[in-house]
């Protein structure tokens, strides 16, 4: 798995919390220059896999490397290495934008001067409230000034545990773009995210789900390999349709995807006509039934379903 060009090398990570058994037996590698993400929903176990790969947390068993540093046995060595963001807003509240740059500069031992070309792109739009308290700033704001945070040492690799979470859409999609140049310059970036639409924004992703890894490959060949034939229904009573279709001879799956139904087939040889008819026997009004490519999500849920039941 492992290879020189590797900034981040997981082998068999497993951590129970008491008897709840949170990662099993994880393993992935991350490659030097890469963005990187991981993809799940809340409880998925990426926050304790965060912790544990910036040494904040030992792993019960299996072994983790961040740019050749063991994170158990080198973790000091290796703390000056890595920038982290947490999930939730850990600044000082009460410092100012300014106050806290600076402390964490110092922390490392560096200056914001030392380093300000780092984040230059993205300190410029907070500097203007330099000296506002960092608890009074917005979702997204606080977003911009944690990442410089974590920046302002040069790190070799950057976790963003959640980055996004709770922002709105705009800072969201700024949020990603700095990300994109930061990655442009060379720097390894892992960044969780339950937001399945993100997923497309990275150069490789690994999907998880209950401590387990579903699968680790690049957005486009997660959705290639779906292998089933996929289409959106929709009809004027969604209820009776969901429960029609759950008992169809052909359905693989279906579940309620937006406005409309993501209906996949046992076979490939099913036409939408099939379907349209066994609909229509079953008194369904205004029917749209149309086959589409399928999302992450769709693969994630497709995924899970292969999963064993714990």
């Amino acid at each position: 798995m492992t290879n020189n060009m590797d900034a981040i090398v997981i082998n068999d990570i497993s951590k129970k919390y008491g008897t709840t058994s949170v990662l099993q037996n994880i393993s992935f590698s991350v490659r030097q220059g890469e963005l990187f993400g991981l993809i799940g929903p809340d409880g998925a176990g990426k926050t304790t896999l965060f912790k544990i790969l910036v040494t904040l947390l030992p792993a019960d068993s299996g072994q983790a490397q961040v740019v050749g540093r063991d994170v158990v046995q080198d973790y000091k060595k290796l703390r000056i290495l890595i920038g982290y963001m947490p999930g939730r807003f850990s600044l000082y509240p009460d410092l100012s934008v300014q106050e806290n740059l600076s402390f964490f500069a110092t922390v490392f031992g560096t200056t914001i001067e030392a380093n300000y070309e780092l984040i230059q792109d993205i300190y410029s739009q907070l500097e203007p409230f330099k000296n506002r308290l960092a608890g009074k700033l917005s979702g997204g704001m606080k977003q911009k000034l944690a990442l410089c945070c974590a920046l302002i040492h040069k790190p070799e690799v950057l976790f963003l545990d959640e980055p996004t979470t709770g922002v709105d859409a705009v800072s969201r999609k700024e949020f990603w773009e700095m990300l994109r140049r930061l990655k442009e310059r060379g720097l390894t970036i892992l960044v969780s995210t339950p937001y399945m639409d993100e997923a497309g924004l990275c150069d490789r992703i690994a999907l998880i789900q209950t401590g387990q890894i579903l699968a680790v490959d690049t957005p486009e060949g997660i959705t290639q390999s779906f292998g089933k034939a996929l289409y959106a229904v929709r009809a004027a009573n969604t209820y009776q349709l969901i429960q029609d279709l759950r008992q169809a001879p052909f359905t693989a799956s279906v579940y309620a995807f937006g406005e409309y139904l993501h209906l996949t087939t046992q076979s490939e040889t099913t036409t939408p006509e099939q379907i349209v008819a066994y609909l229509q026997a079953r008194q369904h009004q205004g029917l749209e039934i149309k086959k589409i490519t399928p999302t992450i999500e769709d693969s994630f849920m497709a995924l899970m379903a292969q999963q064993p039941a714990a």
